[in-house]
């Protein structure tokens, strides 16, 4: 099977216990979509460097671009670097250019703050402004920060490095429920099968539609093909909206 897209493992025993609400899951969710590379997973592991060996594992199986959050730093429960070289079947080394970096960046070098330059063996660095720490990326692995403004600055560096398609999306919002929809949905989608559509019920009282309707492809004209077929389909009065 080809490998395509982006997958991500966001790592961290502080997001499965509540004490710290993920933020960089939806944040990447948002950015590769902008940029155009779908993303095929999104999984959330432990500080247990079995966990992060499987979920990584899984991610390179089905993706073409990994992306990890959390666990780089010089703490005990940071293992990232070692589960992630463990996945791939690489040794740990540490890297003289990071040794470098870290010698200029403090004036007392401790022998837990030279744990940042430990990398998987073949490991790259992508340097950005704003910042003294550069990306670590190992055969299309990134291995980015937990902290989420640090996780945003080194995602639009790697994105920079990388190209996707972007696709084309319209909405319906309708005032029918999805069992009244559903038929002409169908018709639409067996038709056009490179077009996605999707459908979203809500029940909350206060809106003022009951389904909202997504149709996305890579080709404008598609998009309002399929969004033309879906309106002629429906009742006049169906649609509360298009965006």
């Amino acid at each position: 099977m080809e490998r395509t897209g982006a997958a991500a493992v966001i790592i961290g025993n502080e997001v499965l216990t509540a004490k710290v609400v993920d933020a960089n899951g939806p944040h990447l969710i948002r950015r590769l979509r902008e940029t155009g590379i779908p993303l095929r997973s999104v999984e959330i592991v432990t500080d247990d460097v079995d966990a992060i060996v499987d979920a990584v594992v899984r991610a390179r199986s089905r993706a073409e671009y990994v992306f990890t959050s959390g666990g780089i730093g010089p703490t005990h429960d940071d293992v990232t670097v070692r589960a992630v070289a463990l996945a791939m079947g690489r040794e740990v080394v540490r890297l003289p250019e990071m040794v470098e970096l870290i010698r200029n960046r403090y004036d007392s070098v401790t022998g837990e703050a030279m744990r940042l330059a430990d990398a998987p063996e073949g490991t790259v660095l992508l340097h950005q402004e704003g910042s003294w720490f550069p990306v670590l990326t190992v055969d299309k692995v990134f291995l980015l920060p937990g902290v989420p403004q640090l996780f945003r600055l080194q995602l639009e560096t790697v994105l920079k490095q990388l190209q996707g398609t972007p696709v084309f999306l319209r909405c319906l919002y309708l005032r029918l429920g999805e069992s009244t929809i559903a038929a002409v949905l169908d018709r639409v989608a067996l038709d056009m099968p490179h077009v996605a559509i999707g459908s979203y019920p809500v029940f909350d009282a206060e809106l003022d539609y009951r389904v909202k309707v997504t149709i996305e492809a890579a080709e404008l004209a598609q998009v309002e093909e399929a969004l033309a077929r879906i309106r002629v389909g429906l009742p006049a009065d169906a649609v509360v909206r298009a965006e």
